[in-house]
């Protein structure tokens, strides 16, 4: 379909179901007073006023799809504990799926603690296991994947490096995806950086890129990014690359054309989370078989307004949309 507005591309959002398979965790909050210093160890005492728990790791792609308009359907490995429990009550808070969740007795939920005094982030606690699933872990989440693929439009991989993710999983999933024509696009760490072969989009920032090829350049060398990004396309045989290129926006190189989206001037608060907002947006593009141009600069216009927020927040979608229909994109 050609679009000939930004409100049919908004609107079409809302039809669109997105496959998500990733590392999930929940980020805990605990925020507090420090008024004075244990006597057990110099160390200060934060009195706890507050505690938070949000979806985070891949439920945060989630969240920001559903903020989209979309349907998310989040396929990972969670544990059977407390964790597990809020992770799911978060989502069915708002209304999303749970059907591709996978309960593994033998790992815990990814939980992330921050202790926060006034604005000052005091420490942060991680409790996690990033070693890969097990192999019946992994024949439980590929028969998940069999069952809910068929029925989406695209898939979003999600890679956290905390294991839930294999070779085994991409290749079943990327083969899947192509003998039903849906769409994969991939946010990726660097543990199977290269293993993504035949996917349609694959979305590395400019350190990740750098790292997983083993390459060496200075960030404002625009020939050599482009240059990696072909070496990377030959590498993984994917249609096309999105490179987040942090305060000079993106570079996209996708079926045919290749375009420089100069990122937006903007109050920068926090960047947390733009990455999730990025692949979201991406995800959803590509499902509507837009433009590469199109792809990159909503994708860039999303990651630099929800970097104006503190914290990690879904992207809002009329904010969004009041921000493309000011650009002379179509």
């Amino acid at each position: 379909m050609t679009y000939t507005s930004i409100d049919q591309i908004f609107n079409d959002f809302n039809n669109l179901k997105v496959l998500i398979i990733g590392d999930v965790m929940v980020d805990a909050y605990i925020w507090g007073a420090i008024d004075r210093i244990s006597p057990e160890a110099p160390v200060p005492v934060v009195r706890a006023t507050k505690r938070d728990y949000r979806l985070g790791g891949a439920a945060n792609v989630a969240l920001n799809i559903d903020a989209l308009g979309a349907k998310p359907i989040l396929c990972a490995i969670i544990g059977e504990d407390d964790t597990a429990d809020k992770l799911k009550g978060r989502l069915v808070e708002r209304g999303m799926a749970t059907e591709g969740l996978v309960s593994s007795a033998g790992r815990p939920t990814t939980v992330k603690t921050r202790i926060i005094s006034g604005h000052q982030h005091v420490v942060r606690v991680d409790e996690e296991v990033d070693k890969e699933i097990s192999g019946a872990d992994e024949k439980q989440l590929m028969a998940r994947i069999d069952e809910l693929l068929p029925k989406v439009d695209v898939v979003v991989f999600e890679d956290y490096d905390k294991g839930v993710i294999t070779k085994k999983i991409i290749k079943h999933t990327v083969e899947l995806g192509q003998k039903h024509n849906i769409p994969t696009v991939v946010d990726p760490k660097k543990r199977h950086f290269l293993s993504y072969k035949g996917v349609t989009v694959f979305k590395p920032n400019l350190k990740e890129l750098k790292e997983g090829l083993k390459l060496d350049f200075d960030k404002q060398d625009q020939p050599a990014i482009e240059k990696a990004v072909d070496t990377l396309i030959d590498k993984i045989e994917c249609d096309g690359a999105l490179i987040t290129l942090s305060e000079r926006g993106v570079y996209v190189k996708y079926n045919g054309e290749a375009h420089l989206i100069p990122a937006h001037m903007r109050e920068i608060s926090d960047v947390s989370g733009a990455g999730d907002t990025v692949i979201s947006l991406v995800a959803l593009a590509v499902a509507l078989k837009l433009s590469p141009y199109m792809v990159a600069a909503l994708s860039n216009l999303g990651g630099g307004l929800v970097c104006e927020h503190v914290g990690v927040v879904p992207i809002d979608k009329e904010e969004l949309k009041k921000e493309a229909e000011k650009q002379n994109w179509l």
